[in-house]
């Protein structure tokens, strides 16, 4: 499908390789990235990066400390929202695929941290196989969240907006996940084979990505469909559905309070009908944000990728190629603590499954329940 496209990487490095031992020749103390590396090493390296002397042994060992903290913390809490949603009944509903699904690329973006961490902790680049695994787990993981995420926000809308004929079903949520993975494998699988695009080391050579520096058509062709693909169109689609349903609740209740001032009662809302409405908006709210939470950590990168594709290198130091990556990270920590603050019911499962955790959340109020409390204040 893609016979033009296909590059040759191996004319990424130019320059004879003698002249990347050291940054300082009269000393030889100060080397440059890729000084210890091979030339089967080195035809996988942009040039970019071949020009930055090497990082200290400190700022290695600062991110593999750091990555090592996020990973524990996010590997235990994507954990915890996979196994209780899997394992609870009452949480085994189809809005919550989509939850189990990012919860799943979160917890394969920091599994595959142990790589990175190896490689900080070495200091070194950890080689072409080791690379391709990191890059392609990040990819599908990052892809994968970001259409998730479009399609969680496109739930809360409809079951918000459209409460009778908008609910989810099993058929609809697994035709929705299947539309999913369908829309990202090619953008994960392309680089892979390198028939399009490649995955590369970048930053200090111990974390990977799509090559985004290699200065040819293709890949500026790859970089520039990607970023619309992958990242404008479903934060635009964040973005619509979730503004829909600010207005829709905000025109609701105002509808309702106006209602309710002409009949000359308080609220037209029963107790029941106001504790479920709270608790889809605390839903909605939390899917708000995680979707900014993810915005937030990845358009970073996309600009990165975009200065690297299509303007000046020269502002992507190794150091500042290492910050978006960082972000990108924090986001699969704080998705599964949003949802254990802000999902009711997850927090019920969870103080009933694991109640060394302290959390004390009540069960809802059933029907009979609240009618009985209205009867009694009455």
């Amino acid at each position: 499908m893609f016979p033009a496209l296909i590059m040759d990487f191996n004319r990424t490095v130019s320059r004879p390789l003698p002249q990347m031992g050291s940054a300082d020749d009269a000393g030889g103390e100060t080397h440059l990235l890729g000084w210890n590396l091979g030339a089967e090493d080195l035809i996988h390296i942009p040039e970019h990066w071949l020009k930055y002397e090497e990082p200290s042994a400190l700022q290695h060992y600062y991110l593999a400390f750091m990555y090592t903290i996020f990973t524990i913390i996010a590997l235990v809490g994507n954990g915890l929202v996979i196994w209780i949603f899997c394992i609870s009944k009452s949480l085994r509903t189809p809005s919550n695929i989509f939850v189990i699904n990012l919860a799943l690329c979160d917890f394969l973006m920091m599994a595959k941290a142990p790589i990175f961490i190896y490689g900080s902790v070495q200091r070194t680049y950890q080689g072409h196989f080791l690379c391709q695994a990191f890059a392609l787990a990040g990819t599908i993981s990052g892809l994968g969240a970001s259409i998730t995420n479009a399609a969680i926000a496109y739930d809360r809308y409809s079951t918000i907006a459209k409460p009778f004929e908008g609910r989810m079903t099993y058929g609809r949520a697994f035709f929705i996940m299947i539309l999913i993975w369908a829309y990202v494998f090619p953008w994960c699988f392309l680089p892979a084979t390198e028939k399009w695009n490649r995955y590369v080391p970048e930053g200090y050579l111990t974390s990977c990505t799509i090559d985004y520096l290699t200065p040819t058509d293709e890949t500026r062709a790859f970089i520039g469909i990607m970023f619309t693909i992958c990242y404008i169109i479903p934060v635009s689609l964040v973005i619509y559905f979730y503004s829909q349903i600010v207005s829709h609740v905000f025109n609701h209740e105002k509808a309702l309070r106006e209602q309710a001032k002409k009949m000359n009662v308080e609220s037209l809302r029963s107790n029941q009908d106001a504790n479920a409405q709270s608790a889809e908006v605390r839903i909605a709210k939390a899917a708000i944000t995680i979707c900014f939470l993810f915005i937030a950590a990845w358009t970073p990168y996309a600009v990165v990728a975009m200065i690297g594709a299509f303007g000046d290198q020269s502002l992507l130091t190794p150091g500042i190629t290492m910050i978006p990556a960082i972000f990108c990270k924090s986001v699969a920590c704080f998705d599964p603590y949003v949802y254990a603050i802000s999902h009711p019911r997850y927090r019920l499962e969870l103080s009933k499954r694991i109640p060394c955790l302290g959390i004390e959340e009540k069960p809802p109020a059933t029907a009979s329940e609240t009618q009985s409390t209205t009867t009694t204040t009455a």
